[in-house]
């Protein structure tokens, strides 16, 4: 069976993406005995069947592809659109990630517009020029929350105060049995938008992101990308990139930021600071790998020392989760339930405020309000 396609909305997508039209075809040929040519799918008559498949790559569903109104390809639309090149070169898992949350950030917009929220920013936007430790104890000032000892805790806090200013942050969680997964730990899109990668592993690290890409909303500059803490000390990261960097350390690290200015050269005779190490990442929530990098950024630790820290560090956390799975295995032999289930993502108040706001100004009803919250019926009460 063939349907006629809007051929405009599939060659939007491909250059959304980044695709040709033959890489499309290698994608979902995989395992057929005959390859899909390119001009097969590339014309208005298409089998139904390989818009199904096509369908599997974007996620727009199949009424997309059939809508005869022509896409929109503006700067407005897509950061694909309105820049090219990233930090870290995306998978196609990354795009259609950031796609997603396109879409929503234009769909919180539109809500937040008729439902006549202000959305308006309420920090300044900085610069280059401004010295990023300053901006950082600036900012801290009022949007560093309570510190709590529990990091998911802490970070709930931290999301909040930025709903406050009119921030929304978004977490994603990746699916264990992708094929292929996300290449990225987070992004900021304009104007208000940060979105994280859940990193159940290492919480630290996903603290550090979220104040990364903090400082890319302070300087207004947009980015899709992959933090290693392993390249923070690296020269040749770009200024926007470096100045971000030292705004996240600064700002998570607060008093300890000076501290770290003055303290002796790590080695054998002070035991390279491990004991004070330790204490800091459990004040500031960051890693004692960050800090660690930090002392190597400052020149008080030789690269030598420093790899190896690293890799004693790795190695525990590598130990750490062999240790849990070998725990999850012998539960699975014994037959004993395994408890918790499966992750679920933080959603920022601001976009609950704003979903309440849009039913009880007849924007959305109460089935777009189950969709848009991933709740069941029962418990919508408890939101409106």
């Amino acid at each position: 069976m063939k349907v006629e396609q809007n051929i405009a909305r599939l060659k939007h997508l491909l250059q959304l993406y980044g695709m040709t039209g033959e890489q499309l075809c290698e994608i979902i040929s995989e395992g057929l005995k005959t390859p899909v040519e390119k001009e097969a799918v590339l014309k208005e008559q298409i089998k139904l069947s390989d818009l199904k498949k096509i369908d599997k790559v974007f996620n727009k569903g199949i009424n997309y592809y059939l809508d005869p109104s022509p896409p929109v390809s503006t700067p407005d639309a897509s950061i694909f659109f309105r820049k090219q090149e990233f930090h870290t070169e995306l998978n196609l898992e990354s795009r259609k990630r950031v796609n997603e949350f396109e879409d929503l950030k234009h769909s919180i917009t539109a809500m937040a517009t008729l439902s006549e929220m202000d959305y308006s920013r309420k920090i300044e936007v900085f610069n280059l020029d401004q010295n990023p430790r300053e901006v950082a104890f600036k900012i801290r000032s009022y949007l560093y929350p309570k510190f709590k000892k529990d990091k998911r805790d802490f970070l709930k806090s931290l999301i909040k105060k930025l709903a406050d200013y009119n921030i929304l942050v978004f977490e994603f969680v990746e699916t264990w049995n992708k094929k292929e997964t996300v290449n990225i730990d987070g992004f900021f899109l304009k104007p208000n938008t940060i979105v994280l990668k859940r990193n159940q592993s290492s919480m630290s690290r996903e603290l550090f992101t979220l104040a990364h890409e903090l400082g890319h909303y302070l300087l207004n500059e947009e980015e899709v990308e992959e933090l290693d803490y392993g390249v923070l000390a690296q020269k040749g990261l770009s200024e926007i990139e470096t100045w971000c960097n030292e705004f996240a350390f600064c700002f998570l690290a607060g008093p300890y930021a000076e501290h770290l200015d003055e303290i002796e050269a790590a080695n054998v005779d002070n035991d390279y600071h491990n004991d004070k190490i330790r204490r800091i990442s459990k004040s500031t929530h960051l890693s004692s790998l960050a800090i660690f990098t930090r002392l190597l950024f400052l020149k008080k630790i030789s690269y030598p020392a420093y790899k190896n820290a690293k890799t004693t560090i790795i190695e525990a956390i590598s130990r750490k989760k062999e240790k849990e799975r070998l725990q999850m295995e012998l539960l699975k032999v014994q037959g004993r339930k395994i408890g918790g289930g499966a992750p679920k993502p933080l959603k920022s108040p601001l976009y609950v405020e704003t979903i309440q706001n849009a039913f009880h100004e007849g924007v959305i009803n109460e089935y777009e309000v189950c969709r848009k919250l991933n709740i069941k019926p029962g418990k919508l009460e408890k939101y409106i």
